[in-house]
């Protein structure tokens, strides 16, 4: 983000000495993306940052993949891979069950009740969606209040922690990159503004409050990052608290988007996904499908044209309303459907006829579109429905 922050204490100049009332001096940590050339901040900690005094493995849960072959379009159900009491014995970071993933992306789902482990990603930003829920994500910026149809950005390495509101689930859709996660770039001027055009802007993102200023001594975080043979876990033990930062300022940090924010574009026909857009990384984008005004050309057909986005692998998640292309084929909220390149996909029979003449759609959706095929995780596997695919032509293959 280049929208400028500052939080807490921070000295007039940066790399100048700020000393706290004791005269002792606070430590400079500059966080910073693109090997200093990107977007950083600028963290003022009571004690030194880099100090450990254990590092150990970190079992991650399964990550591992299988191929979607034979090639066909999949419907997950990830309100059945928790239990209905479970949740309130998971988490939000150790409770994930991996649903999808690439070399680019990876998609997991969790229903939480329990206070996470400290957490930092250092293999690339994360993009949380809140389908339902609130809670607290605290990090060393400060808190991030979080709720219902909140989008919450973390980037690479921000040490963190979910803490959801006691007594009700908290649903996390997670799509985590190899890269960073930004606004679509078409949205922004060459200095970083979002645009006139934008769908959304500077005034619905919101930063965090504080800073926390936590005391601890040997304090766990759990470390996801990469080795030549994969994703690794690693679980460090500072000395002190890392929420130990009086102040910070910069353009990199964790922020929330509300989804009901987004304003929606739309024209006289059909509008194609891009118009739907939110955010882009390396190899995939993240779309929403939210309550909007439809087509009103005198002969428009609302819902989509088949199409084969012979690029792309396309994962939609259903988390409100009704999403009128898919009556009928067994999809509702807390479905996944994934339309993988080298199949024409579209409306279920009869949505085609029926959405002549609608005025209004009442339907919520994230979309992630990839440019590299997506294998199915473990939690895609357990979540299956097996017939969605013969759902066009209404009968599977021979037994």
């Amino acid at each position: 983000m280049a929208y400028y922050r500052s939080l807490g204490a921070v000295p007039p100049k940066r790399h100048t000495q700020h000393r706290r009332a004791d005269g002792g001096l606070y430590y400079e940590e500059l966080m910073g993306e693109e090997g200093f050339s990107s977007d950083s901040s600028l963290l003022y900690h009571e004690y030194i940052p880099s100090a450990i005094v254990d590092a150990a493995p970190w079992e991650l849960p399964d990550q591992s993949l299988t191929a979607n072959y034979p090639l066909k379009p999949r419907h997950l159900k990830l309100h059945g891979l928790f239990d209905d009491n479970e949740w309130k014995n998971v988490d939000a970071v150790t409770g994930r069950r991996l649903v999808l993933g690439n070399g680019d992306v990876r998609i997991s789902y969790a229903v939480a009740g329990e206070v996470s482990p400290l957490y930092r990603n250092a293999i690339g930003d994360e993009c949380v969606y809140v389908e339902a829920g609130s809670g607290v994500v605290e990090t060393v910026f400060g808190a991030l209040p979080v709720r219902q149809g909140d989008y919450v950005i973390l980037p690479r390495a921000t040490t963190h922690r979910w803490i959801p509101e006691d007594g009700a689930p908290l649903r996390v859709y997670v799509i985590e990159a190899n890269s960073h996660i930004t606004p679509a770039r078409r949205y922004l001027s060459k200095y970083g503004q979002l645009l006139e055009h934008s769908p959304y802007c500077e005034r619905d993102l919101h930063g965090p409050v504080g800073p926390i200023a936590a005391e601890g001594e040997d304090v766990e975080v759990l470390v996801k990052h990469r080795t030549p043979q994969g994703i690794r876990g690693t679980r460090y033990v500072y000395p002190q608290h890392p929420f130990d930062v009086v102040g910070w300022d910069g353009c990199l940090y964790p922020y929330t988007f509300n989804i009901a924010d987004f304003e929606p574009i739309t024209g006289r026909v059909h509008q194609p996904p891009p118009a739907h857009q939110v955010f882009e990384g390396n190899g995939f984008v993240i779309c929403n499908f939210v309550p909007r005004k439809v087509d009103y050309h005198p002969l428009s057909i609302p819902v989509p044209y088949y199409h084969s986005n012979v690029d792309s692998d396309e994962v939609m998640f259903y988390c409100g309303g009704n999403y009128e292309a898919r009556k009928g084929s067994g999809i509702g909220q807390g479905s996944i459907s994934l339309h993988p390149g080298g199949h024409a996909h579209g409306p279920q029979p009869g949505a085609y006829e029926r959405s002549i003449g609608v005025e209004f759609f009442d339907e919520l959706a994230v979309m992630v579109d990839t440019f590299k095929p997506l294998e199915l995780g473990e939690g895609g596997t357990a979540g299956e429905d097996g017939g969605y695919a013969w759902t066009w032509s209404g009968r599977g293959p021979a037994t």
